[in-house]
């Protein structure tokens, strides 16, 4: 038997370049399943994965041996780079430079499961700038608008 427990839940939110709305429905759904792949091919559990034009969020358990940023960073390489090549018009598709990921508690899980399935509601009265600056001061994170 294993002497060692992780419980890793991480919310984690990227949004496209210059948030640009890249992400059309057909898009935004196939990305989010290719998303969901990486992160079982890196020994994760995708939770749920959602988003709206121009971002996506991630709640996903990853292992204890797994660097975050590392991690975070092959998977927006890879997604990039996949759709790239597979959207007709998408050839210059990117990732905006930077990341938010987030610890999240077992006792807050269902709560951040809910927030991030219903994105297009919430988004109907937030922009993802806006909604950003909320979860990095609910983080106690401060916020440069030069690197947002």
């Amino acid at each position: 038997m294993s002497s060692s427990y992780c419980n890793l839940l991480y919310h984690i939110v990227f949004s496209t370049k210059k948030r640009e709305p890249w992400l059309t429905l057909e898009i935004r759904a196939r990305t989010h399943q290719y998303l969901g792949g990486a992160i079982r091919d890196e020994e994760g559990i995708a939770m749920i994965i959602n988003g709206t034009a121009d971002h996506v969020h991630i709640l996903a358990k990853l292992r204890q041996d797994k660097a975050i940023a590392k991690l975070i960073g092959e998977l927006k390489a890879n997604s990039s780079g996949w759709i790239s090549r597979t959207f007709e018009g998408c050839a210059d598709f990117e990732w905006q430079e930077g990341y938010g990921a987030f610890t999240v508690s077992q006792s807050q899980l269902s709560k951040v499961h809910r927030y991030i399935e219903r994105q297009e509601e919430h988004h109907r009265s937030v922009s993802f700038l806006e909604e950003f600056k909320i979860l990095l001061k609910a983080h106690g994170l401060p916020s440069d608008e030069r690197y947002l």
